[in-house]
């Protein structure tokens, strides 16, 4: 077997055992993976590119939930920021707020979508993108509004194709719904121990590790199979 490409979130799978932060230990060994690795969050689209730059790999990159596709080459946007922020603002009038401050760095980069706090009303927000013919997904770090289309796993796809490798070769490790379409776009898929329910029962495995070990785990494991 060869080192397969792979396919990772980065919020819940990337992160220390309290979830916030970047665990470093992955750096290494994601610098060091012969093959192609693809970072797919729910991030604005400088999160993950900077964390490429950083790591030391190429800058293969899947954003806002599928919102922004980099392939090392083009960048393709699938989504329309102004009907998001059509939402934010009509939320907004209804006497609620994003919840980042006034300078919202969080949706400050955005190209595509918008992210609300998790300590906002939910309901108001779904109710209002429901009326835009949006759709908000929780991430367990954010309420994200978004378009329905797009999703991580048609990024993936459209990366492939580009950089040249076989999904089904592909594995994949995430925490969250918005990770389902990634887990059923490959070949193999894992869900840390910390995942929601919804990517639990989507993944073709549950491990036994949480957030960074979990994914740490993974890399060793088909390493070691390669």
């Amino acid at each position: 077997m060869t080192i397969p490409p792979l396919a990772l979130d980065i919020d819940g799978t990337l992160t220390r055992p309290d979830g916030w932060g970047i665990d470093p230990r992955v750096f290494d060994p994601l610098r060091d993976w012969d093959a192609p690795v693809v970072i797919a969050t729910g991030k604005a689209f400088p999160y993950p590119v900077a964390l490429c730059h950083f790591i030391g790999i190429p800058e293969l990159v899947v954003a806002e939930n599928g919102g922004v596709v980099y392939t090392g080459d083009d960048v393709f946007f699938t989504a329309d920021r102004e009907a998001a922020q059509a939402v934010v603002e009509d939320y907004r009038a209804a006497g609620y707020s994003p919840g980042w401050g006034a300078e919202n760095t969080v949706n400050r980069w955005r190209e595509t979508e918008v992210a609300v706090n998790l300590d906002q009303p939910v309901g108001p927000l779904r109710e209002i993108a429901a009326e835009h013919g949006l759709e908000v997904i929780d991430t367990g770090y954010a309420y994200h509004v978004k378009d329905t289309t797009p999703n991580k796993g048609d990024g993936l796809g459209t990366i492939a194709d580009h950089v040249g490798f076989d999904l089904e070769a592909c594995v994949a490790v995430g925490d969250s719904v918005n990770d389902v379409s990634t887990f059923q776009a490959v070949g193999r898929s894992f869900a840390v121990a910390n995942a929601d329910e919804t990517a639990k029962a989507a993944a073709d495995e549950v491990l036994e590790e949480s957030h960074a070990d979990g994914t740490l785990s993974v890399l060793e494991r088909v390493r070691g199979s390669a």
